[in-house]
């Protein structure tokens, strides 16, 4: 008999563009609005909206996924787990340090600088988005 760890399900990672991912997979680190959650074969349902951040997958053959999400829902039910991105990028996509660091001054400047309340927001979300692809980067990528 299979134990947790063994198992599999279904795993579907899905932005306005495209399917991204489709595969069954061991594990799934989402980030949640409110932490990080793992998923395994058989989780009780779940759904839960997205903050910036890292989507880790396990494959079966132990391989493990990076995808960064500027945030979304995650479903989870039946032993399907579907993510359903506003936005996501394979971390391999994911600019430089350097670059990301330039775009989170313009953002901080352009905070700075903002008319109006709706702007705030945008440029508060924006400046969010980079930090988290910042973090991804600094964390999950070798130099």
């Amino acid at each position: 008999m299979a134990t947790e760890a063994q198992k599999t399900f279904k795993f579907d990672l899905v932005s306005p563009e495209a399917i991204l991912m489709s595969e069954d997979v061991k594990q799934v680190v989402i980030p949640g609005a409110v932490g990080e959650f793992g998923v395994l074969a058989d989780h009780a349902p779940l759904l839960s909206s997205l903050q910036p951040g890292v989507v880790r997958t396990t494959a079966e053959d132990g391989h493990e996924h990076l995808i960064f999400v500027t945030g979304g829902v995650a479903d989870i039910k039946d032993n399907l787990c579907t993510v359903l991105a506003e936005d996501a990028a394979s971390l391999d996509d994911l600019d430089d340090v350097a670059e990301l660091e330039r775009a989170v001054e313009e953002l901080r400047q352009q905070q700075a600088n903002h008319i109006g309340m709706e702007e705030e927001h945008y440029i508060q979300r924006q400046l969010d988005i980079m930090l988290a692809k910042l973090d991804a980067v600094k964390t999950y990528k070798v130099s």
